[in-house]
């Protein structure tokens, strides 16, 4: 009886799970990097793809880093491997970004909603709409990285979309 009790919560709780938007998590370190950067910094990234696939909401949180940030962004690259810039989180006057590009801070949280009109086409990796860029990050081959002055290719990142969140 306890069974069919427990399984029964467990059927009607299916539906409210899938109405929530899909959550990735993200630890940024300079050992993710490529190459790796010894760095102390630490950071955390999030994601929330709206149901509909037409936004992700977004919080990057960092500190320690031994640079001044010049940008932060979302890549898609499997782990090990560089990839091409495909949505902007923040940028500096240095490095500001496109237009409508937020301010990196020098430390702390940056927090905002990407949609198509924030995509930057990578032709070269096929990446040419929102929805690629989506199925990129639940597929775990898209990554976050803030740069700084001192590592220029980036200090700290986190691969998205892995069950381990690194």
């Amino acid at each position: 009886m306890k069974r069919l009790v427990l399984l029964a919560a467990l059927c009607a709780t299916g539906p409210a799970i899938a109405d929530h938007d899909f959550v990735v998590r993200a630890r940024l370190a300079g050992t993710n990097e490529v190459p790796a950067v010894s760095s102390s910094a630490r950071g955390a990234f999030e994601v929330r793809i709206a149901r509909d696939g037409l936004s992700i909401a977004y919080t990057l949180d960092y500190s320690g880093l031994q640079g001044q940030v010049r940008q932060a962004h979302i890549h898609v690259a499997q782990r090990n491997v560089n990839g091409a810039i495909v949505l902007w989180l923040c940028g500096t006057p240095t490095n500001p970004g496109p237009a409508g590009t937020q301010t990196c801070p020098a430390t702390g949280t940056v927090t905002g909603t990407l949609t198509a009109t924030d995509l930057q086409v990578s032709a070269t990796q096929q990446v040419t709409t929102f929805a690629r860029v989506i199925e990129a990050i639940q597929d775990g081959v898209a990554y976050a990285n803030v740069h700084t002055d001192l590592s220029p290719g980036g200090e700290i990142r986190g691969q998205l979309g892995s069950r381990s969140g690194h």
